[in-house]
């Protein structure tokens, strides 16, 4: 039984490279990314704050809304600013 050789490192498809390391590369995907997030989540937000300002009580529904608007606020954060990726500094 032989194993398969392994593929030269630069070879024909040395140019196509990871995807998610492009995503973290690229500082326009990461703001346009990471703001429609963060829009989305004021978007959310907005709408849970529409029910709570008509006086009414505050049902689990409205509070699971603002939430997930957290979360996804959140989210966005993080894409933009990429923590993980700045603790791994190549060299």
């Amino acid at each position: 039984m032989s194993s398969a050789p392994d593929a030269p490192a630069g070879g024909a498809d040395s140019s196509v490279s990871n995807p998610s390391q492009l995503f973290k590369s690229c500082w326009g995907c990461r703001i346009v990314s990471g703001g429609g997030l963060i829009l989305s989540a004021a978007y959310v937000f907005n709408a849970a704050r529409k029910v709570m300002r008509q006086g009414g009580p505050t049902s689990m529904g409205t509070v699971a809304q603002v939430t997930f608007a957290a979360g996804l606020a959140a989210w966005g954060l993080v894409i933009i600013a990429d923590p993980v990726g700045k603790s791994h500094r190549k060299t």
